[in-house]
């Protein structure tokens, strides 16, 4: 009887451990985000909306899954370098100056891109401050 109690209680406390560890990944990308989120805050909030649906006409929503995910390599580029290229996002056509933003270190570029492709209905994952460095490369 005192070993079936014993290994009851083993057995549960074994199965709380497993459940609540997240692998390194998990927590790699929790602490992205949740950077990404204040970030987003300080820097795009104000033009994409807390809810990252834009405004209207003149800045467009980060809702638009197909987009982030087919530009994701060129998100870098436009949050550093600013954008005055047509953009095509959830049908709608937006013509506006993305303005640069030169002063945002390439860690903080990750964390607001993977807060951006991790949010509104985006579910893209991981996107390392390593792959920043890559992609601004390209678009010089």
């Amino acid at each position: 009887m005192r070993k079936t109690i014993l290994l009851s209680i083993f057995s549960f406390i074994i199965c709380c451990i497993i459940y609540s560890c997240q692998n390194a990944a998990e927590m790699e990308q929790a602490k992205y985000l949740s950077g990404g989120k204040d970030l987003y805050i300080k820097y795009c909030q104000n033009c994409h909306s807390a809810d990252g649906e834009g405004l209207g006409e003149l800045y467009p929503a980060l809702t638009d899954t197909v987009f982030l995910k087919k530009n994701k390599d060129q998100l870098a580029c436009i949050i550093k370098y600013g954008s005055n290229k047509r953009m095509v996002i959830n049908g709608k056509k937006y013509d506006g100056k993305m303005p640069a933003f030169k002063q945002i270190e390439n860690i903080d570029l990750a964390k607001i891109i993977v807060y951006i492709t991790n949010s509104f209905g985006n579910k893209q994952g991981m996107y390392k401050f390593e792959q920043v460095a890559d992609d601004l490369e390209k678009c010089k």
